[in-house]
């Protein structure tokens, strides 16, 4: 299994922390956001390559980084140099896979998010369904879903309908940017986009292949700290306790 981090953003709501520096590299306690996601689903061992997609002006510290950790890393540069040029989430991960040849099953991950559990519990619902799989939490504010991928599920956690940003939110049950692909769903990638599915936010793909295919959606065991702006990197930097 290959796992595919999104780090591509220009997190300009956190300029000037991130104005020449990548979000996923701020540290949140003694590790970078992406120590505590790589290092957490390394211990799955079900992982034999991380492929970081960073654009070109922040690819350099991914390299840098890379270099210091004990797993195989692969950092793809997708070439843009601004906010306005970027190639979007699901044209991100159709490059990785055109520039590596990637052809395997696929943990994709935003890495700018850290989690108080384990995504190993993620991994094995993942295997154990043998389908593509997201992740769900209950969001009672309907601001926030406005803003988010919204699922709609079955008894059996199979997804029924899904909408990025919703204006109308079907659902309280939020997908944040964790996804597992099958090997065959990860080729379907290119065919969503020839099908015109959003390209921007990743969940966007999510939603086209959740109606060609089975897709479920594992409720999430804990809780997600998204790293939006200045102050919320200040509160998680204060009450992030690492994973339980």
């Amino acid at each position: 299994m290959k796992c595919i981090i999104l780090a591509a953003g220009y997190a300009t709501r956190l300029y000037p922390l991130t104005e020449n520096f990548p979000k996923p590299l701020l540290a949140v306690g003694d590790k970078t956001i992406l120590d505590w996601l790589v290092d957490d689903i390394d211990s799955s061992n079900a992982v034999d390559e991380y492929v970081v997609i960073s654009n070109h002006k922040y690819a350099n510290h991914f390299i840098k980084w890379a270099d210091t950790k004990k797993q195989k890393i692969t950092v793809v540069d997708d070439g843009t140099d601004t906010n306005e040029t970027r190639l979007g989430a699901v044209k991100d991960i159709q490059f990785a896979i055109d520039k590596l040849g990637l052809d395997d099953d696929a943990l994709v991950i935003a890495g700018d998010n850290v989690l108080d559990f384990s995504l190993v519990k993620f991994v094995e619902y993942s295997v154990h369904k043998s389908s593509s799989c997201v992740m769900r939490y209950y969001e009672a504010n309907t601001q926030r879903l406005s803003k988010s991928g919204v699922v709609e599920i079955d008894t059996n956690d199979k997804i029924i309908g899904m909408e990025e940003k919703p204006s109308v939110p079907k659902s309280s049950w939020c997908c944040p940017p964790f996804y597992y692909y099958t090997r065959s769903d990860l080729k379907l990638v290119k065919k969503g986009i020839e099908s015109g599915c959003g390209t921007d936010a990743p969940g966007s793909f999510v939603a086209w292949l959740s109606s060609q295919t089975d897709v479920y959606a594992m409720e999430m065991p804990g809780k997600r700290y998204d790293i939006g702006d200045i102050n919320s990197y200040e509160a998680v930097k204060k009450e992030y306790k690492g994973i339980c």
